[in-house]
């Protein structure tokens, strides 16, 4: 497949001026390789992409990709993006809420019914690990639950106090901070806290646990808390909750709404039921509405449609219908595409954009005939409905604060996938118009449209990857334009992580290509897709020193490289890696690949906000040896270059401010900078910095700043001791 176009060289009027502080290897040359048609313009900083691509990617795409999992990246939290303009954040089908600091606060708990927990009880399924989960907290009096999300974590936190025989079992807000946990243990019974949200500035340790125990020993009282599989638990050792299969679940259900106890074994025996069980792994809460419609079971056809309907065949089936229907309009095939396109995101996209799409399919099947939008028609709930899709009233965070907002989505998590398959290879007379729509929706100002966009066509890259391109990707590559660009880029991250094939050499050929925009996206792509897909950080380092090893890349290029590298750096399990690989970089013959090594050093420290490379340093790498000596090497290197000096000046100070409030920041710092100092000009360098810096406001230097002068002083011997 060739999707290359000649390169269009410029003269020399088309390149920048130089620039005192342009990064020596980088800094643009007249006519070396430089296109007429690149703007220079200014676009979207890499780091916040990357976070708005996390953001507004839905649930089903990361649900397909078996790389990623949960809402930690690679280790790292992903907020909310910075820059931009209308920037609405849907998190894959739920808000998610990064917590600070300590809490001091007193946090809500209530005592649950007992009634609730007595008809949990009726119904449970203990599974693989609860015997062993059960041992431990009896001992314990404290457990840590971690398990995936939605298999059944704290039904069986609630059980497991249940069996211990508690007096009460009261539920723990989420709000209570790990530190504050053993102050809400104060009456006897048992205690559970749901899904403690977690994150490198708010881990529970192995002391919050113990401050808890000892609590719990003094009321006789029992803690569980359920996480999600996290890396945030220094010194913890959590109970791993395996999930009980699907035919436990089942059984356990038809015996509390059945009172014939013999019926259990002819429903189960039903063809819909074993087929149901012979597929894939289900979800507990998925096993549970299952069997209360096998209960309703009662032999007719209209009862084992019902049951049928719980397949993933059924799903293919009823897309199939949906879109062959002769009965159905062409808007309401249209409203069934949009919202599998905008999944889990607010209703009023998913029917604004449908009507769009369907003005298209109209040009397209009636060409002759103007398009007309009914305004006003169904009801949301009644379109919903119809479409097998439900909507839900859901505060999501905002840059402007939490907003409501009404949400839909199928009822089947695989419809979305499923829908837009069928319609791009089983009716490609649709193309044309789905086509239209898409690159309508790539140049929407709204984040969340775009990427939805790159979304449904990475999806229609997995399924026929030629036709997207030709049809898709490689126009949104080549545009003048930022946001095809961009869009090109996701599609390309996201068509990656669910395996497309041939996609991580199409990226590799890219940045080489002979089109400034083709390079441009590849870049973009590989910043994009290494903090999702730590393990193609190795390639995707090859492929952006191979292009700054070409050379003549323009100001807009040669930012964008220095960017998508120092997101390699962002990658929590490959660091240690990338600071080597860096650092062999170091050693390179080409001038412009060393430069891109230390530009890209210097811009990944240059962050301070949380996950960063120096949160990193203080946390993990501070005690790692060759980590810590290729940190230093790269510190020292870049603060001796002449291109990058004031560079890594700047990002000194950055990690000297945040050290103003972290512990762990200072005392890496101090452990850092003397062997930053080989040279009396180094000392002086530093020293002068030091010396000069300031509060943000102006005031005066802070503390943290003059420990660091004195470690840069040698100290004067006494001459009394000698």
């Amino acid at each position: 497949m060739t999707v290359s176009a000649p390169p269009t060289r410029g003269g020399p009027d088309d390149v920048p001026p130089a620039d005192a502080s342009w990064p020596d290897g980088l800094r643009p040359e007249a006519g070396a390789g430089t296109d007429a048609a690149e703007p220079e313009e200014d676009t979207q900083e890499a780091r916040a992409a990357q976070r708005e691509l996390v953001a507004h990617t839905p649930g089903f795409i990361f649900g397909e990709a078996a790389s990623f999992g949960g809402s930690v990246v690679a280790g790292a939290q992903h907020g909310v993006s910075a820059g931009g303009s209308a920037r609405d954040v849907f998190l894959g089908g739920k808000t998610e809420i990064h917590h600070h600091g300590t809490a001091t606060a007193e946090y809500a708990s209530g005592e649950i019914p007992e009634q609730r927990l007595d008809a949990l009880a009726a119904v449970f399924a203990e599974g693989p690990s609860f015997a062993a989960a059960l041992a431990r907290l009896r001992e314990e009096r404290v457990l840590v639950l971690a398990g995936a999300h939605s298999t059944g974590r704290h039904a069986a936190a609630l059980m497991l106090l249940h069996r211990l025989g508690a007096p009460a079992v009261h539920a723990l807000s989420a709000e209570t901070g790990p530190a504050n946990l053993a102050a809400q243990l104060t009456a006897p019974g048992g205690y559970v806290l749901r899904d403690l949200p977690l994150s490198r500035n708010r881990p529970l340790r192995d002391t919050h646990l113990y401050a808890a125990r000892d609590r719990l020993a003094k009321t006789g009282g029992h803690l569980v808390v359920t996480v999600e599989n996290s890396p945030f638990l220094p010194g913890v050792t959590p109970c791993p909750w395996e999930p009980p299969d699907a035919a436990a679940v089942l059984r356990a259900h038809l015996a509390d709404l059945r009172e014939d106890p013999d019926a259990g074994a002819e429903l189960l025996a039903l063809g819909p039921v074993r087929d149901f069980l012979a597929r894939d792994a289900h979800r507990p809460a998925e096993a549970a509405r299952f069997a209360a419609e096998v209960a309703r079971y009662d032999g007719g056809e209209e009862a084992a449609a019902r049951l049928a309907d719980f397949g993933h065949a059924a799903v293919e089936q009823q897309c199939r219908e949906w879109l062959g229907d002769p009965e159905s309009t062409l808007r309401d095939k249209a409203f069934l595409i949009s919202l599998a396109v905008f999944d889990q995101a607010p209703y009023v996209l998913a029917a604004e954009l449908a009507d769009t799409l369907f003005v298209h399919f109209q040009r397209l099947q009636h060409p002759e005939q103007p398009p007309e939008i009914p305004v006003f028609g169904l009801s949301a709930e009644t379109r919903l409905e119809r479409a097998r899709a439900e909507g839900e009233l859901r505060t999501e965070e905002t840059d402007w604060g939490p907003v409501p907002q009404f949400t839909a989505r199928f009822k089947k998590e695989t419809t979305p996938r499923v829908l837009l398959g069928e319609v791009w290879t089983g009716h490609p007379s649709a193309r044309p118009a789905l086509v239209a729509w898409l690159r309508e929706l790539a140049r929407d100002r709204r984040p969340v449209v775009r990427t939805r966009a790159a979304a449904a066509a990475a999806l229609l890259a997995r399924a026929d990857l030629p036709s997207a391109m030709a049809l898709l990707i490689d126009g949104w590559a080549v545009s003048k334009a930022f946001g095809p660009r961009v869009t090109a880029a996701n599609t390309l991250t996201l068509a990656q992580l669910l395996d497309a094939p041939v996609v991580l050499r199409l990226l590799t050929q890219w940045c080489t290509d002979g089109h400034w925009a083709r390079r441009w996206t590849a870049i973009r792509a590989f910043g994009l897709l290494t903090p999702l897909r730590p393990d193609l950080a190795g390639p995707a380092l090859s492929a952006l020193a191979a292009r700054a090893r070409a050379g003549g890349s323009s100001r807009t290029e040669s930012k964008n490289l220095v960017d998508s590298t120092a997101l390699l750096l962002s990658v929590g399990t490959r660091r240690g890696e990338m600071l080597s690989e860096l650092v062999r970089l170091l050693h390179h013959d080409t001038a412009s690949v060393r430069a891109l090594a230390l530009a890209a050093f210097v811009r990944s420290c240059d962050n301070a906000e949380e996950g960063a490379l120096v949160e990193w340093y203080a946390d993990t790498g501070m005690y790692e040896a060759d980590s810590a000596r290729d940190l230093a090497t790269l510190w020292r290197t870049a603060l001796g270059d002449r291109g990058h000096t004031r560079g890594a000046l700047n990002a000194l100070h950055t990690w000297v401010r945040l050290a103003e409030h972290r512990a762990d920041v200072a005392q890496a710092l101090e452990l850092l900078l003397p062997a930053l100092v080989v040279t009396a000009d180094d000392r002086k360098r530093l020293g002068h910095e030091l010396a000069g810096l300031r509060a943000p406001d102006g005031g005066p230097r802070p503390p943290v700043a003059d420990r660091l002068l004195a470690l840069l002083t040698p100290s004067t011997p006494d001459p009394s001791r000698s």
